[in-house]
């Protein structure tokens, strides 16, 4: 009798794909959350679809991570930029949520913070797909170049927000004040959060140099 041996070989799940995946559905998020700040009566709804879409991805990934034998880059990488991208758009959705409830309307400098945190996210998305060609054709620094230009958009982002702020100073509603404060104020945070993943991709880059 023949005795067959089995070998079991590690589990090697594509955990970058699952972190492009969740780009991808952050990227609908932000497109969503334009819509809205537009004035687009569908975007709230759009927004929080694409987060629970995001979220699931986040937790395959979570999930994958912690049966993967290897990883192109640290598994603690991953987890960092993957939790750090479901923190941008969650915080899309609260600030939209926040919005309705103090029935706050987006306004041109709102607007003007949503299309740049969109933009930010477009270039964070780019600096994973080529975090994931690295070892191809790219050596990591065209993810780099691709996260300075999420960062540079969110330090457009910044003159917006202090401009935004000082106009308040005119203003005599003090409802009106108080609720746009706290609604640029929340753009403000959402923007410090993308630069945090654009800064993790550098030192992801750096580190596997």
């Amino acid at each position: 009798m023949t005795r067959t041996r089995s070998w079991f070989l590690p589990e090697n799940p594509d955990v970058l794909g699952m972190l492009n995946a969740q780009a991808t559905a952050t990227i609908e998020g932000m497109a969503a959350l334009r819509a809205w700040a537009s004035s687009d009566p569908t975007g709230s709804d759009r927004l929080r679809a694409a987060e629970h879409a995001a979220d699931d991805h986040k937790r395959t990934l979570q999930t994958a991570l912690r049966t993967a034998f290897v990883t192109p880059i640290g598994a603690e990488d991953l987890y960092v930029l993957s939790e750090r991208l479901d923190a941008v758009l969650n915080g899309a959705k609260d600030a939209v949520r926040e919005s309705e409830v103090l029935a706050m309307a987006p306004d041109e400098p709102v607007k003007a913070m949503c299309d740049l945190v969109a933009v930010g996210v477009g270039h964070l998305a780019i600096a994973f797909e080529r975090l994931a060609r690295r070892g191809n054709h790219d050596d990591g620094h065209d993810a780099t170049d691709a996260a300075d230009e999420a960062i540079r958009s969110q330090r457009d982002l910044e003159r917006v927000y202090r401009r935004a702020m000082s106009g308040l100073l005119v203003e005599t509603d003090l409802r009106e004040v108080m609720g746009r404060r706290e609604m640029y104020r929340r753009f403000s945070r959402i923007s410090e959060v993308v630069i945090e993943v654009a800064e993790r991709v550098w030192y992801t880059s750096v580190k596997e140099v």
